[in-house]
């Protein structure tokens, strides 16, 4: 169950339109595939047929059963798909409509729990920290498994030396990857009982089904990683994506020294994290 007030709801009800009993502007399949692609989850699903069974209603039913993770992560990506509606048509934004705006998206930061770590740690400070290190050793996976991944760690490092960010950044998001489906390889019960874990038709979906972005909120919620590890993963799982050409090209993504030394010390406190909480 989300920590949605009611007051949130008014709000966004009224920036995405819910009031007709529709959502933006998707039809019935556009709506579903548009959920499924945020959070892995069949909003068709019978769990979610509140009321009329409307797609608006189906969304407030989400609102009530998943947890404050799957719900901000839905609430970002519907309030970005708004933005892009807005931008891409001819209509004016009135001033009232992009203040309810603005309200819409502090609202899914507080309940996406991002908040207080945007406040409080800045990129140069998560940088600047300090602990002690460890390998991959320390995390008890499989011995072919560790041993590639230490073989990346020293590959993450000659890229650091030789200034090759790109290839830096690319190292670090599949090595997190690993490292994170090695867990859940260790700890299935924990991984796929987990709110955050993606679900169609109702059943979790098997691990090699499972993107990044799962691993990440997984892994928070069952306390494998914090907070400041979570918010930093998804950026660094955001810069990998920058693995297709086409994308890189079309946000001119051109990643400097800082950019792979974030990603590097993502890596590192991860695996500090994950050694430490398992």
């Amino acid at each position: 169950m989300s920590t949605l007030t009611n007051i949130d709801k008014i709000k966004l009800e009224k920036l995405l339109g819910m009031s007709s009993g529709y959502v933006l502007d998707f039809n019935n399949q556009s709506f579903g595939e548009f959920i499924y692609d945020s959070v892995g989850v069949d909003i068709w699903d019978d769990k979610y047929d509140y009321s009329s069974g409307s797609k608006a209603n189906r969304l407030r039913a989400l609102w009530s059963i998943e947890p404050d993770s799957i719900v901000g992560k839905v609430l970002k990506d519907l309030l970005e798909c708004w933005r892009t509606e807005t931008l891409l048509s001819d209509q004016e934004v009135k001033n009232n409509e992009e203040a309810l705006y603005e309200e819409c998206l502090k609202i899914a930061t507080r309940i996406s729990g991002e908040t207080q770590v945007e406040e409080g740690v800045t990129e140069d400070e998560f940088i600047k920290k300090e602990f002690k290190e460890v390998s991959v050793s320390s995390l008890k996976l499989n011995g072919a498994i560790t041993d590639i991944l230490n073989q990346r760690l020293q590959e993450i490092k000659k890229c650091l030396n030789s200034k090759a960010s790109l290839a830096c950044i690319f190292l670090c998001g599949s090595t997190l990857e690993g490292i994170l489906l090695g867990v859940a390889l260790n700890h299935p019960r924990k991984f796929n009982q987990a709110k955050a874990s993606p679900r169609k038709e109702g059943k979790v979906l098997q691990f090699h089904e499972w993107t990044l972005s799962n691993f990440i909120d997984v892994a928070k919620e069952t306390e494998i990683i914090n907070e400041d590890v979570r918010k930093f993963s998804h950026v660094l799982r955001d810069f990998r994506n920058y693995i297709h050409p086409y994308q890189q090209a079309s946000h001119k993504f051109n990643p400097d020294e800082h950019t792979a030394k974030l990603c590097w010390q993502v890596l590192k406190l991860a695996i500090y994290q994950v050694a430490k909480n398992q």
